[in-house]
C-alpha cells in the first residue's frame, strides 16, 4: 500500500510542477495549440494555449513508478511493459503535437502515419508480454477464466492491437473540453489501481502475474493525470495534447490486458466510448442518409456545448457519469468475487 501511495504522489507532485514548468517554456517559445475551423466559435479563445502537456503527465507517471519501487520494490517486465506502452504512446502523441504546433495548423501526422505509430507500439507491446511476459491469451472479463475463451498468441495480438488503438483513439476524441479527459482518465486509472491491488491480494483466484506492479503504474498514472489537471481545468492554461491523450488511452488499453479485464474496460472507461460512439453515429447518419445529423457536432460533449450548457457544466456532468461508469465496473468487479467465493474461497 504505501507503493502506491508514494507513486501517486510522486507523480502528482511532479505533474503539477513540471507542467508549470512547461506552461513557461512553451510560453517563452510562444508553441500554442492551433483550434480547429469547424469547432464551437467559443473554442477561438483558446488558439495559442500551450499543448503538449502530456509530457508532464507521462514523466510524473514514469517519476512515480521508478521511485516508488525503490521502496521495498521489484521492478517487474509486465510493469515495465505497461509503462513502456504509456510511454511509446506519447510519443506518437509527442510528434503529432509538434507538428501542429510547428506548422501552426490543426494538422499533425496524417492519419495514417498516427495509426501507424499505434499499431508499432501495440504490436510490440502484444509481442513483448507474449514472449517475456506470464500472459493469458483468453478473452476475459473480471478474469482470465470469464468467459475464459482461448484466442491463442495470434489472435490474443490481433485483439490486443484492436483495444489499444481503439482505446488511444476514444480518449482523443474526448480531448475536446479543458479537464475533460484528464479528469475521466484519473477516475479510471484509480479504478485499475483498485482492481490490480486485489488481484494481488487475491493471487490463486485471478492468477495475475505482477499484479502489485501493476497497481503501481495505475497509481503513478492516477496521480499524473491529478497533479495535471490542476492547470488544465478550465479555463485551461495547458492542453495535454495528443502526447497526454495516446499515452492515457494506450495505459488503459494495456493495463486491461495485463489484468485480464479486457472485457470490463468499456464499462470502467465508460464515458471514453460514448464518445466515440456518438462520433460513429454521427458519421454514419451523414453518410447513410443524406447529410442529417444526429447530434449538433460530435463528439457528443460538443452537443451540449451547443444546446447552450456552459463549458464547465459539460465537463462537471461529464465527469459525474465517468465516475458512474467506472463505479460500476469496480462494483461488477467486486460482485463477481464475491459470486464466485473469491474472498470467502481465498482469503479466508
Amino acid at each position: 500500500m504505501i507503493r502506491l501511495l508514494l507513486a501517486a504522489a510522486i507523480a502528482m507532485i511532479a505533474s503539477l510542477v513540471g507542467t508549470r514548468v512547461l506552461i513557461g517554456w512553451l510560453t517563452r517559445l510562444r508553441l500554442g495549440q492551433p483550434i480547429r475551423d469547424d469547432g464551437p466559435e467559443g473554442h477561438a479563445t483558446k488558439a495559442g494555449t500551450p499543448t503538449m502537456g502530456g509530457l508532464a503527465i507521462v514523466g510524473g507517471a514514469v517519476l512515480g513508478y521508478v521511485l516508488s519501487d525503490l521502496y521495498r520494490g521489484i521492478y517487474t517486465r509486465t510493469g515495465i511493459f505497461v509503462m513502456l506502452a504509456i510511454v511509446s504512446g506519447g510519443v506518437v502523441g509527442l510528434l503529432d503535437d509538434w507538428i501542429k504546433v510547428v506548422r501552426e495548423r490543426n494538422l499533425g501526422l496524417n492519419k495514417q502515419a498516427k495509426m501507424f505509430g499505434l499499431l508499432a507500439v501495440a504490436i510490440t507491446f502484444a509481442v513483448f508480454m507474449l514472449e517475456y511476459a506470464p500472459t493469458h491469451t483468453t478473452l476475459s472479463f473480471t478474469r482470465a477464466d470469464l468467459p475464459g475463451v482461448e484466442l491463442g498468441s495470434a489472435l490474443w495480438t490481433v485483439w490486443a492491437v484492436l483495444l489499444i488503438t481503439g482505446s488511444a483513439n476514444a480518449v482523443n476524441l474526448t480531448d475536446g473540453l479543458d479537464g475533460l479527459a484528464a479528469g475521466a482518465g484519473t477516475f479510471c486509472f484509480g479504478a485499475y489501481t483498485v482492481i490490480a491491488f486485489w488481484q494481488f491480494r487475491y493471487p490463486e483466484a485471478y492468477d495475475v502475474a505482477h499484479a502489485l506492479d501493476l497497481a503501481v503504474v495505475s497509481a503513478a498514472m492516477a496521480g499524473g493525470c491529478l497533479g495535471f489537471l490542476w492547470w488544465n481545468a478550465a479555463p485551461a492554461r495547458i492542453f495535454m495534447g495528443d502526447t497526454g491523450s495516446l499515452a492515457i488511452g494506450t495505459g488503459l488499453a494495456a493495463l486491461s490486458l495485463a489484468t485480464g479485464t479486457q472485457l470490463l474496460l468499456p464499462i470502467v472507461a465508460g464515458l471514453f466510448v460514448a464518445e466515440t460512439l456518438s462520433v460513429i453515429v454521427q458519421v454514419g447518419s451523414y453518410r447513410l442518409f443524406g447529410g442529417r445529423r444526429i447530434f449538433r457536432m460530435a463528439p457528443i460533449h460538443h452537443h451540449f456545448e451547443l444546446g447552450g450548457w456552459p463549458e464547465t457544466t459539460v465537463i462537471i456532468r461529464f465527469w459525474i457519469l465517468a465516475g458512474l461508469c467506472t463505479a460500476a465496473g469496480l462494483g461488477i468487479f467486486y460482485a463477481d468475487s464475491l459470486g464466485s467465493g473469491v474472498v470467502d474461497g481465498v482469503g479466508g
